[in-house]
């Protein structure tokens, strides 16, 4: 198999960057301010609008003044060396995974500038191929690296259970890291996820996800700029207030006890009597909450396939939304009230809620009730908005890309902002409605990206190739 330049990436933090996004919500507000005193709006439906916007950009300005004080974790030379001295076990799942892929992430473990422990691959009844060669690869390199690994193929029964095989397979981790079948590590990527570890109350880590095959269409590009934003604004905030709410499945670590403890819940999760197969990564993040700290560590990069077809997206939204709504009922059960992450939670549903509600006012209620048209400020805010926090997406710096393709892709915002008021809007309540429904719904027929074979061992990458040496 030809091997390709190993694909590394980095948050860049620029005042620029900081200046630029204060300047485009200045320019949101004015734009608002204009509208509304320009529609034809009477008195109180002016008022009315005045108060949501003033309320929204409150919002947004708390939010850009905390997502701008994260900062990467860093430690002492002794810090490390107590970090390198953890057992850290990597729990890998895999069910009809492409093995391109997979072959692609067990080699990133390979290339690590700090190697794990251990590596744990279960293939959960995989229907689609039985890797005997990734395998057969896999466990002579694991050898030679000096990385303890199991490979074990198990009854179907779900991405939790496969990870508990790992857990059983491994019980002196002192750290379990998380991945996907589809995972490929940045060469630094496990170094600084580690990092946060050395504050005793720090109980998961996050890594930041950025897409392999971002180049492949308009829908992973728009997919890309739109999740690395949300990563690099929404739960960087969180993460400054040590409350990120939900780690990505891409990369992610825990405390041992955090898994072990609470593996028999974890497995037996129920919902209106139907167990839950999804929001597994949501609901470990909640035990980790539960004891200390949950935090982002943007300097542990890690690539993944997005979707490249809108059915495939299609059911992975609506699996994320489902799974935010069960997540939700256990928060407000069980975090306490007196945690930042619990108002931080219902925060977000007031902000979801606040916004369909305008939504559904100026496009519905005005028109047929008064016979008033959307304020001008409706088609220019929400975009305005989105183009300054889009600015965290040109602050990565990747290895593959240049920066003036960074930017184009940067312009494409209005697509996800209009994408994200419409058709996402509406698939986030169609998930609450259907919450009940608990299946996971994707491979199910086999693998639905594959990477495809290099062509060339030259230094020429094709853009849905991006694989470590």
């Amino acid at each position: 198999m030809t091997s390709h330049p190993a694909l590394t990436a980095r948050v860049h933090r620029s005042g620029t960057v900081l200046a630029a996004a204060i300047t485009l919500v200045a320019a949101a507000l004015w734009a608002a301010h204009h509208g509304i005193t320009a529609a034809t709006y009477g008195d109180e439906t002016g008022s009315r609008l005045a108060a949501v916007w003033a309320i929204t950009f409150l919002l947004l300005l708390s939010q850009t003044l905390m997502y701008h004080c994260e900062r990467p974790r860093r430690i002492s030379a002794r810090g490390r060396r107590q970090l390198d001295a953890l057992n850290v076990a990597v729990l890998l799942p895999v069910y009809n995974e492409d093995p391109g892929y997979l072959r692609l992430g067990l080699q990133s473990f390979l290339d690590q500038t700090r190697r794990p422990t251990s590596v744990h691959v279960v293939d959960d009844g995989s229907t689609s191929t039985d890797y005997a060669q990734v395998r057969a690869w896999w466990l002579r390199a694991a050898r030679e690296a000096g990385i303890r690994t199991t490979w074990q193929r198990t009854p179907n029964a779900g991405k939790r259970h496969a990870q508990a095989t790992g857990v059983y397979a491994s019980p002196d981790a002192d750290i379990y890291v998380t991945v996907d079948s589809d995972s490929c590590l940045a060469p630094n990527a496990l170094a600084e996820l580690l990092v946060p570890f050395a504050r005793a109350r720090v109980q998961s880590v996050a890594g930041i996800v950025l897409a392999t095959n971002h180049r492949t269409n308009l829908l992973t590009r728009v997919t890309d700029l739109w999740f690395t934003t949300g990563q690099l604004t929404d739960r960087s905030a969180l993460s400054a207030m040590g409350a990120v709410l939900v780690n990505s499945g891409p990369l992610a670590a825990y405390r041992a006890p955090v898994v072990r403890d609470n593996l028999e819940s974890y497995l037996g999760e129920t919902f209106l009597g139907r167990p839950v197969a999804f929001s597994d990564d949501s609901l470990l993040t909640l035990y980790a909450l539960l004891r200390g700290r949950t935090v982002q560590q943007p300097s542990a990069i890690v690539f993944t396939a997005l979707p490249e077809k809108a059915s495939h997206f299609a059911r992975m939204y609506m699996r994320w939304m489902r799974g935010s709504t069960i997540r939700s009922v256990w928060r407000m059960r069980y975090l306490p009230v007196t945690g930042y992450a619990y108002w931080a939670h219902l925060l977000r549903w007031f902000q979801v809620a606040l916004s369909t509600a305008v939504l559904g006012w100026l496009l519905v209620v005005e028109p047929v009730r008064y016979g008033n048209l959307p304020p001008a400020s409706f088609l220019v805010v929400p975009f305005l908005i989105g183009q300054a926090q889009a600015l965290r997406y040109l602050g990565v710096i990747r290895s593959d890309e240049r920066m003036r393709q960074r930017a184009v892709t940067w312009l494409l915002m209005p697509l996800a902002v209009a994408g994200s008021w419409t058709l996402l809007r509406a698939m986030r309540w169609w998930g609450v409605a259907t919450c009940a429904r608990t299946g996971w719904g994707t491979r199910q027929n086999g693998a639905e990206v594959a990477l495809a074979p290099a062509a060339d061992p030259r230094p020429v990458q094709p853009q849905a190739q991006l694989a470590s040496r």
